[in-house]
């Protein structure tokens, strides 16, 4: 495991990393992985797959429906993962479904994943410093191993496989989103870290040498690259983003 952890923490791309960590998850049985990791979790943009990092080796056929519809809303372990820290079965899937428990979106949710042989395996939901910041993983076990099989390898390495996957959380997590999205310009970032540093427009203006009008300009054109309605929630996002870096919020 000691090589496996060398060769993951000097991955310089994500998509190295993820390459690395779905070989090893496959030695265990689980052939097919989704990931998801967000900076900015709030109430008004939850959801928004731009401010989320997905990475998955699902079939893309799957994901243009699990994810290209939505369906994901729905998904009883996603949901879980999203509420909850630690490891979970599968089996609470099945045994709500037994009990008639399924609303229609999560049955719709279980019949494509039968279509697709999605039918085992195991979720976890990884503990974040941030109240803004959530990741979360589905290990899907390969067709032809039942949920049964999925628990035996879970008993016999769960703490390996929790280790193995927190690791690369805690790598991804605190490297750069990709993303097709504009970057902000080196005056965005400026004004926002004085708004950061509870500087107000007209501080900014004199500190810069600028109008009040061309801060305001910065403040806008920087809400509008991040997609958000606020200066203050410009601020935040821009620094969970590792765009901008402040002494306070």
């Amino acid at each position: 495991m000691l090589g496996h952890f060398e060769r993951l923490l000097q991955g310089e791309d994500i998509a190295g990393i993820w390459a690395l960590h779905c070989e090893r998850m496959a030695s265990f049985g689980f052939d097919r992985l989704i990931y998801g990791f967000t900076r900015f979790l709030t109430p008004q943009i939850h959801g928004n797959l731009d401010d989320t990092l997905i990475l998955s080796n699902h079939d893309p056929d799957y994901l243009r429906v699990f994810l290209g519809e939505k369906l994901f809303f729905e998904a009883p372990m996603v949901r879980w993962a999203a509420d909850c820290v630690g490891a979970q079965s599968w089996r609470l899937v099945a045994e709500r479904a037994q009990r008639g428990e399924l609303s229609a979106g999560e049955q719709k949710v279980l019949a494509l994943n039968h279509r697709f042989d999605v039918r085992a395996g195991y979720s976890i939901g990884f503990p974040d410093t941030s109240s803004r910041a959530k990741g979360a993983i589905g290990l899907c076990a390969r067709p032809g191993l039942t949920q049964d099989d999925v628990d035996a390898i879970w008993a016999a390495h769960g703490r390996e496989l929790w280790v193995l996957n927190s690791v690369l959380h805690l790598k991804i997590s605190g490297m750069p989103f990709p993303t097709s999205r504009r970057s902000l310009t080196a005056r965005q970032r400026e004004v926002l870290e004085w708004v950061g540093d509870g500087k107000t427009a007209a501080d900014i203006a004199q500190i810069m040498g600028v109008s009040t009008a061309t801060v305001e300009k910065h403040l806008r054109l920087a809400r509008e690259a991040l997609e958000v309605e606020t200066t203050a929630q410009a601020v935040l996002k821009a620094t969970l983003q590792k765009q901008l870096f402040v002494t306070a919020l």
